[in-house]
């Protein structure tokens, strides 16, 4: 593809060359000369104008090129070598900068498989050898790292159990515990301590395999863009042959229906619509959000249904400190103090998202010693002179401190939605609670509000989180519709299954995790939120937005509406203007040469104009 578009900007520049060298010769009186570059000028795009027409009628389309070269054989066989050389370089223009515009970065999924596990760490006896994830066979034990994302579908055999981040591929922010025979899939990560699984199944039949093929097979079922240009054509070519067939019949000039193909030559259906989509693609880069070609931002423009991730793409996607509450005689910040600096020494996700909040609100980390983690409990040390616990209350139950459990329990009557608590201990005494919560983006709450005045007709949120936390969070920002509960599967089916209703298409799905690939590939616009880097979702997405603002994604349809009615603007008037020249061609009242010149006057008016998309 790569190729192909450099070919197109190589061959625009050639003709250019031919077409003034010959305009020099000509004023020299070298006409054979002249006549003879403006032939190979017109003759250079004749093989693929030709081989992409027939390709298109084979599919059974008749796009927007098929007026073109019947212009260009047309002055080639009756000797109008200028206007056909003219013709040529507004086409081979137009395709280099519709290359441009319709240009995506590379869909081949290269994140999705660079993340892929490749090693896995074997017990074989005594020893641990690294094998390929390929050679690792049922009944396997493997040792999983800290850190490493997990090489294969198994069971945790440590009596100690597993601390495992699943957000890849569940979208659940909140760390999970898995005990001893518990189930743990390939593509989630270690957030705790080493631990020993046992083989459940091969590689190739894994739960992260299985959602590579998901997005493979997502792009392919995805319907083909149609080219704007072309959705006119169909209307504009049998329009532009009639006329040219009566001027003949009328005239018995051949030259008066060539110069009807020259003038209809669609100019604004090849010019208009990619110079203000690529308007449009700069007008929203600038805002920090990067669309991968003029088709997406078109399919922005009429979107009707946007679907909305809700881990990292509505909320947050790290827990953050919701609340303290403190049970001794430490105030609640010297609680969160203490935890934090004990928790710079522990692996688990909580922990390092209390330390980050203990950072953020300007708190003066001491330095841990004799620290001792139980994987997937918690952690106990001295900070500055005290004996400090964090963790569960359970696990600080076992310790000793008495009233843990029931402190965390009667926290908000039991188990809060889409809450985690972290007890503390200090000194022998249940010093206070720490409720954890992965909140709302503040720029979120106002979000589908903001879409349904874009346009949108239909907001719904697709989560894999538990159905009370989904809906929670439905309601905070008012969607019209939760799906919980989904794996990677189901919310292809939601885009399918909504895509498939009247009314609702283009759909957009936006998210930001590995479990939104498969959707953000299959929706007719995918939009990442990739503000932490490069990931799995931004490379399958059409669309990127790389500042850590979800609203954006109102201002990108937006901005793609806007893009949309300068394109089709451009274009009723460019053609409105070509219809009257074919009058004017018709009747003798322009030659083949001045209604190409015509023609690019026409294009100048519509360029500025398409150019309008950059305000």
């Amino acid at each position: 593809m790569a190729v192909a578009r450099s070919l197109n900007r190589i061959l625009a520049v050639l003709i250019l060359g031919a077409l003034t060298s010959g305009l020099a010769l000509a004023a020299v009186e070298q006409h054979g000369a002249a006549e003879t570059l403006w032939a190979i000028a017109t003759a250079a795009v004749l093989v693929p104008l030709t081989l992409d027409v027939a390709r298109s009628l084979l599919k059974g389309d008749v796009g927007v090129d098929a007026i073109a070269l019947v212009a260009i054989l047309g002055a080639l066989l009756l000797g109008e070598y200028l206007a056909g050389a003219i013709i040529a370089l507004m086409l081979a223009g137009g395709n280099a900068l519709e290359d441009y515009a319709q240009g995506r970065a590379s869909r081949e999924l290269r994140s999705l498989v660079d993340r892929a596990p490749r090693l896995g760490h074997r017990r074989e006896g005594n020893a641990i050898v690294e094998v390929p994830v390929e050679l690792l066979e049922v009944g396997d034990t493997v040792v999983v790292r800290a850190g490493e994302v997990v090489p294969a579908d198994g069971k945790v055999t440590d009596g100690r159990g597993a601390v495992i981040d699943t957000s890849a591929l569940t979208g659940e922010p909140l760390p999970v515990t898995v005990h001893a025979g518990g189930d743990v899939l390939s593509g989630t990560a270690n957030a705790g301590e080493a631990f020993d699984l046992v083989v459940g199944r091969p590689a190739a039949e894994s739960a992260y395999a299985g959602v590579v093929r998901l997005v493979r097979q997502a792009a392919e079922e995805r319907a083909p863009f149609v080219r704007m240009a072309d959705r006119y054509a169909i209307v504009f070519l049998p329009v532009t042959a009639v006329v040219a067939g009566l001027a003949w019949a009328l005239s018995s000039d051949p030259v008066r229906a060539l110069a009807v193909f020259v003038v209809a030559t669609p100019c604004p259906l090849i010019l208009a619509a990619p110079i203000a989509l690529v308007a449009g693609l700069s007008r929203a880069a600038g805002m920090g959000v990067i669309v991968k070609g003029g088709s997406a931002i078109e399919a922005l423009g009429g979107a009707k249904t946007v679907l909305l991730d809700k881990t990292g793409t509505v909320t947050s996607g790290e827990p953050e400190i919701e609340r303290v509450v403190a049970l001794d005689r430490l105030p609640g910040g010297e609680v969160v103090r203490l935890a934090a600096s004990l928790d710079q020494h522990s692996a688990h996700a909580l922990a390092e998202a209390l330390v980050h909040g203990a950072e953020r609100s300007g708190m003066a980390l001491s330095p841990p010693r004799d620290t001792r983690e139980t994987a997937g409990q918690g952690i106990r040390g001295t900070v500055d002179g005290h004996e400090v616990a964090v963790g569960s209350g359970a696990w600080l139950e076992e310790l000793g401190y008495r009233g843990a459990r029931e402190a965390s329990a009667k926290l908000d009557g039991g188990d809060s939605v889409g809450r985690a608590k972290v007890v503390v201990g200090v000194d022998g005494a249940v010093a206070g609670v720490i409720v954890m919560a992965d909140h709302v983006r503040p720029d979120a709450a106002g979000l589908a509000q903001a879409l349904r005045e874009v346009g949108i007709e239909h907001v719904a949120l697709v989560s894999g989180d538990r159905r009370e936390v989904a809906e929670e969070v439905g309601r905070l920002v008012d969607v019209d519709v939760v799906y919980a509960e989904q794996s990677p599967e189901d919310k292809l089916e939601v885009v399918r299954a909504i895509g498939a209703r009247a009314g609702l298409r283009p759909v957009v799905m936006v998210g930001d995790g590995i479990n939104d690939a498969p959707a953000l590939a299959l929706a007719d616009v995918g939009i990442a939120m990739g503000a932490q880097g490069a990931t799995v979702s931004s490379e399958t997405a059409d669309v990127v937005v790389t500042v850590d603002k979800v609203d954006r994604v109102a201002d990108a349809i937006r901005i793609g509406r806007r893009s949309l009615h300068i394109a089709r603007q451009s274009i009723v008037l460019g053609l409105g203007a070509s219809l009257v020249a074919m009058g004017f061609a018709a009747f003798g009242y322009l030659p083949p040469v001045a209604g190409a010149l015509l023609q690019e006057g026409i294009d100048v008016a519509v360029i500025l104009n398409a150019l309008r998309a950059l305000r």
